[in-house]
């Protein structure tokens, strides 16, 4: 539909009812009013598929309900408008369910009806339009060869894996560092299968305190709990029919495990303060940075949903194994920030690509991008120079061998090196450094 040529036909056997309803709609400039004292004279002209139809429901040569469903069979996005001298309830309701967008009655107020239905009808088609074309910018903005981007042997793997998955609606799960870029492929893989056209529902597990996890993600009846004032669907309902991205699985509380496992197993929940169950159809893609069988190991995963979980597992590869790739990608990030900022473009020098070569990027993807926006904003030329590059490099030990200490001074430093580096997250830091929580708290106390 172009927004200048919405076009409204008038059947109207009625000459002089006729005119008054095309003069009216015609005083907007941007409807195409044609008007047919006849059904066949419609069915004509059905080839220029009309957006609207006013269609008088007594017409001497066609019956109402007949030529709704030959206008239908013709063009079924066409809506009709139907006009009748008297108000028929069993007539309009058979119309409706036949596919008519509204039945009205002849009357002094029919000019303004008439004129705010054809006018929502428009508005319809134009959010339908916008719909239709961000859901074509989504499936082109997330064809997985041009947003999971690389040519290195790790990645054309996970090409190669992403490709696999499309065909089926097995479950996945994408394990890798943090800032590898897993929500980037989970969407990749949802919005180029089949399930494209349905939600695409993400959930961060770390995000979700123990105690309203189940509510988040299977829903909630009005009154379950203090502050349950409405009913309210959980993620796995809103993305029926689409896909549901649990990110950080690895975090989830164990007590919840259980049910999680039961959902998955029978496809369906039950939403908290029901006995109801509802069925569900989603695909699920699990992502974690953790060993999710070292915890199994230890008895922090269950066995049985790490292994209704993994479906089709994927690695991503760190960006330090990923050879130029690299330049690949920063080249990508300049391009897009510099589009996003009306700016023009930005390449770089050799010794600024090879200083990005020489960089092991702990936080990977998402460290690399933030390092590139942050030199094309410091480079005043059109060329991005190694000293644009702010590299702050986590090196501690250089510091601390300036002087002397003993192995305890060693390790405190460390430790204390480890947790500025990871903004005091006891857990994660624990993680990297191969030692309990309790380990850490002990350290520090002392």
């Amino acid at each position: 539909m172009n927004e200048k040529n919405f076009s409204v036909f008038i059947v109207e056997d009625n000459e002089w009812y006729n005119k008054f309803l095309v003069h009216h709609l015609s005083l907007n400039p941007e409807y195409e009013v044609k008007s047919f004292l006849s059904g066949k004279e419609l069915l004509k002209s059905m080839h220029l598929l009309p957006d609207v139809i006013t269609l008088d429901y007594r017409l001497p040569d066609y019956e109402g309900t007949k030529l709704l469903k030959e206008i239908k069979g013709l063009s079924p996005e066409t809506e009709v408008i139907v006009i009748s001298e008297q108000n028929e309830i069993e007539i309009a309701i058979d119309l409706l369910k036949g596919g008519a967008y509204d039945y009205i009655v002849k009357a002094e107020d029919i000019r303004d009806r008439l004129l705010n239905l054809v006018q929502n009808i428009r508005k319809n088609y134009q959010l339908q339009e916008k719909v239709s074309h961000l859901e074509k910018e989504v499936q082109k903005k997330y064809d997985f060869q041009k947003t999971v981007l690389g040519n290195s042997k790790g990645i054309h793997k996970v090409h190669e894996l992403i490709e696999k998955s499309l065909s089926t609606s097995i479950n996945i799960m994408l394990s890798g560092e943090t800032g590898t870029g897993k929500e980037i492929v989970a969407k990749a893989i949802h919005y180029n299968s089949p399930r494209k056209d349905k939600p695409f529902v993400a959930v961060n597990v770390t995000a979700l305190p123990a105690d309203l996890i189940e509510s988040e993600l299977f829903g909630h009846e009005k009154g379950s709990f203090t502050g349950a004032m409405t009913r309210r669907l959980g993620k796995f309902e809103e993305a029926h029919g689409g896909t549901l991205f649990l990110d950080e699985i690895g975090e989830m509380d164990i007590a919840f495990q259980a049910k999680l496992l039961r959902a998955l197993q029978e496809r369906e929940i039950t939403r908290v303060g029901s006995n109801t169950p509802v069925k569900i159809d989603c695909r699920v893609i699990t992502a974690t940075n953790r060993n999710l069988m070292e915890m199994v190991k230890n008895g922090k995963f269950r066995e049985d949903l790490y292994y209704r979980l993994i479906g089709l597992p994927i690695e991503l590869p760190p960006l330090r194994d990923r050879e130029k790739d690299i330049l690949i990608l920063a080249k990508f990030f300049v391009d897009e920030f510099c589009k996003e900022n009306k700016m023009d473009t930005k390449t770089f020098t050799a010794d600024a690509r090879d200083k990005l070569l020489s960089y092991s990027f702990p936080g990977n993807i998402r460290e690399l991008k933030s390092l590139v926006e942050l030199a094309v904003v410091l480079s005043s030329t059109s060329e991005i120079k190694a000293d644009d590059i702010s590299i702050a490099s986590f090196d501690p030990l250089p510091e601390m061998m300036a002087e002397e200490f003993t192995m305890r001074q060693y390790e405190l430093r460390i430790l204390k090196s480890y947790l500025v580096k990871y903004n005091d997250d006891v857990k994660k830091v624990a993680e990297k450094l191969d030692i309990s929580s309790a380990t850490i708290y002990r350290m520090l106390k002392e």
